[in-house]
């Protein structure tokens, strides 16, 4: 094969490699989310693998920029309350906090603390509540949410 045929056929195949490259991203993110590796990434507070995407969660913030990544949201209660004192950050409003849309399987996403809660669910900590965008009968809000998963104590 001369050059000439050489570079063509390498530029023809370009839009297909970019287009190839685009299948390796899964879910769509948020702007300032960090993509969420799957079944590789483990939960900041329980170092359990992500694995189920209804029920993840994820917040950033400080200086730094800091991501952590959580398998279920009662873990990220959890992380709240526990590491308040080390990063006191957390629980200012420039800090993110995004959780998976219960129904969406990851690829929808909402902010955590305006989220509806439901229960009933099997998350992968038993905490058992999934992230709704619109209140319905029997959801609680963020703080009823935690405040019922730190009552029980895990």
């Amino acid at each position: 094969m001369d050059r000439r045929r050489f570079i063509a056929a390498g530029l023809s195949l370009t839009p297909l490699a970019t287009a190839l490259s685009a299948c390796g991203k899964t879910g769509s993110w948020p702007e300032g989310m960090a993509e969420i590796k799957w079944d590789r990434d483990t939960c900041v507070r329980c170092s359990m693998v992500i694995s189920d995407r209804r029920f993840a969660a994820e917040m950033r913030g400080g200086e730094k920029n800091v991501v952590f990544k959580f398998d279920d949201i009662g873990c990220a209660a959890f992380w709240l309350r526990d590491k308040a004192r080390d990063y006191p950050w957390l629980t200012e409003p420039a800090t993110r906090f995004w959780v998976a849309d219960v129904a969406s399987q990851g690829e929808k996403w909402l902010e955590a603390r305006k989220a509806h809660y439901v229960g009933g669910k099997t998350s992968p900590m038993g905490y058992n509540y999934g992230a709704i965008a619109y209140p319905e009968a029997g959801a609680f809000d963020f703080e009823e949410m935690r405040q019922h998963v730190l009552a029980k104590g895990k």
